[in-house]
C-alpha cells in the first residue's frame, strides 16, 4: 500500500481577509482560515455557512430546473385523469432513497394508480431495464418517472414510448451527447440547464420534484417536503455527492431529523446499526446505516429497501431490519473473499506494478459488491480500477478511481467496445461482449496512461492548516463543529503539528494490534490520540532516532469514558520531521478573548 504525501492548502495572500473574517465574526482565527479554504470569504457568506438551520426557505425555486414545468404539467394531468403512473429506480441507496420519497409523495396526494419498480441487479442490470418496460406495459402504466437512471436510457425509453407510455427523467449521471425521447429530463447537469447547484443526488433531484408539486398545489412544504431530508440526507452521504451549497442545507437539516423526528424505518435501522447517540453524524451514515442499505440490493433484491422505507408497521420494518442484517453479514463475507482474490489476481497480472490501472476479471466474483472490490483495489493500489464478472456472452463490470482523475471521461474514450456505460468521475458501471475484454484492459491502460498525471498516482492528505499545542482546545473543537456537516469538498480538517515529542504512555493496542494509542509530553495529559490502523508504521518509526519528536497530521475530535468528555487527537498518518512545501499558516500576533453573548 502506497505512502501517503502530506499537502498543506495554500492560503497566501489572505492574511487581512482571515484577520477580517475572525473579528467580524468573533471566532478563531484559524476557522476563519478554514473558512477562506472553502471558498467562504464574505461576511454574510459566512453568516449563511455557519448557520445552516435558518437556511432550509433559502433552497433554490425547483421551476429554475430545465424541463420541470414540463413534468409537473404532465404529472398533474395524470393525477387529473387518474392514470396509471410507475415510479422506477436504480438500485443503489440513492435509487431506492429516490422511489421510496416520490412514491410516498405521490400516495400523499391519493394516487391509486401507482406503483414502484426496481430492476433486479443481477438479471436486468443497472438503468431502465427491457424488462421493466414490458413490466409497465403489462400493467398499463401510462406514466414513468425514473430516478436516479435515465440518462443513458435511450432504447429502453424509446421502446416505452412506442407503447404510448410518457417518461420523465430525474437524473443525476453525466450526460452524453445524446440523450433520451422523454417527454422530459430533469437533470442540472444539462448544458442548457439554469439550476443553479449542479450536483444533487438523484434523490435531491426527485426532491426537487416534489418541491415543485408542492409548489404547483400550494402544499405546505413542512408537512409535505420536509419530512423527507432524514431520507434525502441517507443519499447525499451514501452517494459521495459534494456537500456544499443546496446538498450542505440538506445534510444538516436532515441528520437533525433523522436525529430528532426519524421516518419509522430509519429508526428501526439506526437502532439496528446500534446508532444510539444523542448526536448522528454524516460517518454514521456512510459506515453503518447505507451499507445495510446496500446489502439488500446487492445479495436479495432492493426493492426489500423500499419496502423498509414505505413501512408504516413497526414491526414489519423490525422484521424486514432482520433480514437486512443477515443480508449485510452475508455481504461482508462475499466481498472480503472476492478482494482477497482480486488483490491476488492484480499481483500475478502486474508482479512489478507497472500498470496504470487495476483490471480484474472472474465469472464466478458476484455482482452486487464488485463495485466494493473496486474500491478496496484502489485503496490498495492506487490506480484507476475496473472489476469484471459474468459467465455470458456479456458481462459487466464495475469502476472506481483515484482522486483528480476522470474515470468517466476515460471510459467514454473505450466506448466503442463497451455495449452500455454511465456513471460519475470517480465511479461508473459498464457492460461489454467478453470477446472485447483484452482489448477493452489495452485501451483503457493506453488511455488512462496518458491523461493521468504524477500526483494523481500518488495519494496524498490534504491539510488545512499547521497547529501548535496551545491551540488545541475545546473551543477550538466546538468551532470546528460550526463547519459540519462534512463530506466531498468541505472534508473535516486536517492538522498537523510538527515536533511531538512522545510519552511514555504510548502504546500499540486493540484486539489484533493494528493501533496506538498516543501521549504527547507537550500537551495536557487527558488529551491523547489514537491512531488507527498505523502500528507498523509506529514500529518503523522506532528504528530512528526519536530525539525531535514525530509530526502527526490528525483531526480533531472528543472522547467520552466513564461520563467524562476530553479532547482526543485522530491520528491520520504520523512521520518522522520532515520538510514538506510551507504555505501560508495564519497565525495572529495577538488572540482576542472570545466574549459569550448572554
Amino acid at each position: 500500500m502506497k505512502h501517503h504525501t502530506w499537502r498543506i492548502k495554500p492560503c497566501q495572500n489572505s492574511r487581512i481577509l482571515i484577520q477580517d473574517l475572525a473579528e467580524k465574526l468573533n471566532i478563531s482565527p484559524i476557522i476563519a482560515q478554514l473558512l477562506v479554504l472553502r471558498d467562504v470569504k464574505t461576511v454574510e457568506n459566512a453568516q449563511k455557512f455557519l448557520n445552516l438551520k435558518q437556511s432550509l426557505p433559502e433552497i433554490y425555486n425547483p421551476f429554475l430546473m430545465k424541463d420541470m414545468r414540463k413534468a409537473v404539467d404532465r404529472i398533474c394531468e395524470a393525477i387529473e385523469k387518474k392514470q396509471t403512473i410507475l415510479v422506477y429506480g436504480d438500485y443503489d441507496v440513492d435509487g431506492t432513497t429516490a422511489v421510496s420519497i416520490v412514491y410516498s409523495f405521490l400516495r400523499c396526494l391519493g394516487i391509486g394508480n401507482l406503483y414502484f419498480y426496481v430492476p433486479d441487479r443481477e438479471k436486468e442490470g443497472y438503468g431502465v431495464s427491457q424488462q421493466g418496460i414490458t413490466w409497465a406495459v403489462q400493467k398499463g402504466v401510462d406514466l414513468i418517472i425514473t430516478l436516479d437512471c435515465g440518462i443513458k436510457a435511450i432504447e429502453t425509453i424509446a421502446q416505452a414510448r412506442t407503447h404510448g407510455i410518457d417518461v420523465i427523467v430525474c437524473d443525476h449521471h453525466e450526460v452524453g451527447e445524446v440523450v433520451p425521447d422523454a417527454l422530459a429530463i430533469l437533470n442540472p447537469k444539462q448544458k442548457d440547464c439554469n439550476y443553479p447547484f449542479k450536483e444533487l443526488s438523484g434523490c435531491g433531484v426527485g426532491f426537487k420534484l416534489i418541491h415543485a408539486l408542492c409548489i404547483e398545489n400550494n402544499l405546505p412544504l413542512k408537512e409535505y417536503l420536509f419530512c423527507y431530508l432524514d431520507i434525502l440526507a441517507l443519499s447525499i452521504a451514501a452517494d459521495i455527492v459534494p456537500v456544499v451549497d443546496e446538498n450542505r442545507i440538506f445534510m444538516f437539516n436532515g441528520l437533525w431529523k433523522m436525529q430528532e423526528k426519524p421516518t419509522l424505518a430509519l429508526r428501526t435501522i439506526l437502532d439496528s446499526a446500534g446508532v444510539f447517540k444523542t448526536k448522528v453524524t454524516v460517518s454514521d451514515v456512510v459506515f453503518k446505516i447505507s451499507p445495510r442499505i446496500n446489502a439488500a440490493g446487492r445479495i436479495r433484491h432492493a426493492k426489500t429497501v423500499v419496502e423498509l422505507l414505505l413501512c408504516e408497521n413497526a414491526c414489519e420494518a423490525y422484521e424486514i431490519c432482520k433480514d437486512i442484517e443477515v443480508y449485510n453479514k452475508e455481504r461482508k463475507e462475499i466481498d472480503t473473499e472476492i478482494t482477497k482474490n482480486a488483490l491476488y489476481n492484480i499481483e500475478t497480472i502486474d508482479p512489478m506494478h507497472e500498470k496504470y490501472t487495476c483490471v480484474v476479471y472472474a465469472p464466478e466474483w458476484h455482482k452486487g459488491v464488485i463495485g466494493i472490490v473496486a474500491s478496496r483495489i484502489v485503496e490498495h493500489h492506487y490506480k484507476p480500477s475496473v472489476v469484471f464478472c459474468g459467465d455470458g456472452d456479456v458481462i459487466c463490470a464495475s469502476a472506481r478511481s483515484v482522486h483528480g482523475f476522470d474515470l468517466y471521461q476515460a471510459i467514454d474514450q473505450c466506448s466503442h467496445l463497451l455495449t452500455n456505460f454511465g456513471g460519475h468521475k470517480y465511479a461508473a458501471g459498464l457492460t461489454l461482449r467478453k470477446e472485447n475484454l483484452e482489448e477493452f484492459i489495452q485501451t483503457f491502460e493506453t488511455v488512462v496512461a496518458r491523461t493521468i498525471t504524477p500526483e494523481q498516482l500518488q495519494p496524498s492528505i490534504l491539510i488545512d492548516a499547521e497547529l501548535t499545542p496551545a491551540d488545541i482546545t475545546m473551543d477550538l473543537y466546538e468551532q470546528k463543529l460550526r463547519l459540519a456537516p462534512f463530506g466531498p469538498k468541505n472534508m473535516r480538517p486536517v492538522f498537523v503539528m510538527r515536533n511531538m515529542p512522545v510519552g511514555e504512555r504510548t502504546r500499540i493496542i486493540g484486539n489484533d494490534r493494528t493501533h496506538v494509542k498516543f501521549h504527547f509530553e507537550n500537551l495536557p495529559d487527558d488529551v491523547d490520540g489514537i491512531a488507527f490502523g498505523l502500528a507498523h508504521k509506529w514500529e518503523q518509526l522506532q528504528n530512528h532516532s526519536l530525539s525531535q519528536g514525530i509530526d502527526i497530521c490528525f483531526s480533531l475530535t472528543i472522547n467520552t469514558f466513564n461520563g467524562k468528555t476530553t479532547l482526543q487527537l485522530d491520528i491520520k498518518d504520523i512521520s518522522l520531521p520532515q520538510s514538506f512545501e510551507q504555505n501560508f499558516v495564519f497565525k495572529p500576533v495577538v488572540k482576542k478573548k472570545r466574549t459569550k453573548k448572554k
